[in-house]
């Protein structure tokens, strides 16, 4: 069975202004290294990141980096599909979202079966980190606009949804940033 995992990072990051919010440090370390980490930590057969800014690149060791003209989520989730083998299990991870983990990750491929995705959970919707299976896989390269696989997620049954209490936190903001820092 062949496992990759997709880091999306290639968004514009409007909200939080001028910077790269993915290189903003957090727990003096940048955000992007978080999710990086977590991916590393997890067995997969090949990691891919999409990025917009090649400075993120010393921070992504041990994935193939494809570098995109900044867009949507969705344009970032097919230059990904169509830089992969078709994998068995496509499990896809936001960069920035600091505070989700290996333990996290391997829970949500678990999940996955060939039929169905499984996504996260924090007690409300459905949301990323996702896994999907290769049935599921033209689906996602249909997807269009900045909400991602959010609308193949949406529905999925109770089984398929890990729960992770307070760990699904994304930094989109200066704010957010700092509200995490204080946090520490």
């Amino acid at each position: 069975m062949i496992r990759a995992g997709l880091l999306l990072a290639a968004g514009a990051s409007h909200r939080f202004g001028a910077d790269d919010k993915l290189l903003a440090s957090l727990r003096d370390k940048p955000l992007i290294a978080y999710a990086a980490q977590a991916m590393r930590d997890t067995a997969l057969d090949q990691r891919l990141a999409v990025i917009a800014n090649p400075a993120l690149v010393p921070h992504l060791e041990g994935f193939k980096v494809l570098r995109i003209v900044p867009g949507t989520q969705s344009d970032s989730l097919r230059a990904g599909l169509a830089a992969l083998r078709r994998p068995d299990r496509l499990l896809i991870a936001l960069a920035d979202m600091p505070f989700i983990d290996s333990r996290h990750l391997d829970r949500i491929l678990d999940a996955t079966t060939d039929d169905c995705p499984a996504a996260s959970r924090d007690g409300g919707r459905p949301m990323p980190p996702a896994c999907f299976p290769s049935s599921w896989l033209d689906r996602l390269g249909r997807l269009t606009g900045d909400r991602g696989a959010g609308q193949l997620i949406r529905d999925l049954p109770a089984g398929a949804l890990v729960s992770v209490p307070g760990c699904l936190v994304d930094i989109d903001t200066p704010d957010d940033l700092a509200n995490q820092e204080g946090a520490a």
